[in-house]
């Protein structure tokens, strides 16, 4: 055992075993994970064989239909289906181009699968934190086959575009000549902030991802979602990168959970990530962005070294049971840390004033300096 793995360990049994949490949630064991995929088994349920039949075929239904999409392939993993979708943009259009962001996914967490594995092209749609707007997509320089847009970008603190700005954008790219996919790991809790819902959003694009373990808090796995040519493509190319497993089953009950017990509660998640997110930013230093979130989940910057913060958080839940903010890291300002806040069911329990106090408990662990 590594001590990465070790100290990642110590972390989870100590979120467990907390009475209070403010941002995350408290991690299942294997026997109740065992236990939520029972519940969603039926008794006369058969297994999927090779990603056909049983809670896959099902769990593909069910996110066609919340897409409003002809149809819905499931994949092993995200990485694997962007790369799918933007194979698809290249030979339908010719260009081996993808408009991305600098710090979309397929950039900073995919080790460049898209250009190893795709033989495909970046070309960088804007700096700014914040998706392209229609402006900088018809300025750019060369031609692209994909536009590839992160609804929300996760890496600048889960920013969302306005509706008016997202339909621009789609429409800039179609002028170009190029597809639209959306990155959307985290659509499911975008529909409060763009004011319209997971179909009228999908509509706009020629392809769509959604994780389900991302929000939903499945096992793993994925979705690509558009037209029947394109899903005939994917599940073609999955099987070219081994993603057509024997029985997949256990992540498809787990997404479906997700699906029917989490997702309606994530507006709920929103509105308070925004009561979450005022408190916060009474504590000395501390500042949030966006602000008010745009999702549940936003940045918090405070000004402490994060070794600190993370010792810090580390005591207050071994030794009084309280989480309150984890996964700190150091910025480019010396002194200055940053963390992602991810308000689910437990901070709902918490109102401003007890948010307030909790940050101020937390502060306390801190070393005098």
């Amino acid at each position: 055992m590594t001590d990465a793995y070790a100290q990642r360990v110590r972390r989870l049994t100590a979120l467990r075993g907390c009475d209070t949490v403010l941002s995350g949630v408290r991690p299942d064991s294997v026997a109740e994970q065992l236990a939520t995929l029972s519940a969603m088994a039926t008794d006369d349920a058969l297994p999927d064989y090779y990603a056909e039949g049983g809670a896959v075929a099902e769990l593909e239904r069910r996110v066609a239909e919340l897409l409003g999409t002809e149809a819905v392939a499931f994949f092993p993993s995200g990485t694997m289906a962007q790369q799918v979708a933007m194979r698809y943009g290249a030979e339908l259009t010719g260009r081996t181009t993808v408009g991305l962001h600098p710090l979309s996914h397929p950039i900073l967490h995919e080790r460049d699968a898209y250009a190893v594995l795709g033989g495909l092209r970046a070309i960088s749609t804007t700096d700014a934190p914040r998706n392209p707007t229609a402006e900088e997509v018809a300025a750019l320089d060369e031609p692209i086959g994909t536009l590839l847009l992160e609804l929300p970008l996760r890496d600048v603190g889960f920013v969302l575009p306005s509706w008016d700005e997202l339909v621009a954008v789609v429409e800039a790219a179609r002028a170009r000549g190029a597809r639209v996919h959306l990155d959307g790991a985290r659509l499911w809790e975008s529909t409060a902030h763009l004011g319209h819902s997971l179909a009228e959003i999908a509509g706009l694009a020629d392809s769509t991802y959604v994780s389900f373990y991302k929000s939903l808090g499945g096992h793993s796995g994925a979705a690509l979602a558009g037209s029947a040519e394109l899903v005939a493509y994917a599940r073609a190319w999955r099987h070219r990168h081994g993603g057509t497993l024997f029985q997949q089953w256990p992540v498809a009950l787990a997404a479906l959970a997700g699906l029917t017990h989490e997702l309606p509660r994530l507006a709920g998640y929103v509105a308070h990530a925004r009561t979450v997110a005022t408190a916060l930013t009474g504590l000395p230093g501390a500042r949030v962005f966006p602000a008010p979130p745009h999702t549940h989940q936003f940045r918090l910057w405070l000004p402490h070294p994060a070794d600190a913060l993370n010792d810090a958080n580390l005591a207050l839940a071994e030794q009084e049971k309280v989480w309150f903010v984890g996964g700190w890291r150091d910025t480019e300002v010396p002194g200055v840390a940053t963390a992602e806040v991810t308000v689910a069911g437990p901070a709902t329990e918490l109102d401003a004033g007890q948010v307030a106090a909790l940050g101020e408990r937390f502060l306390r662990r801190l070393p005098a300096s």
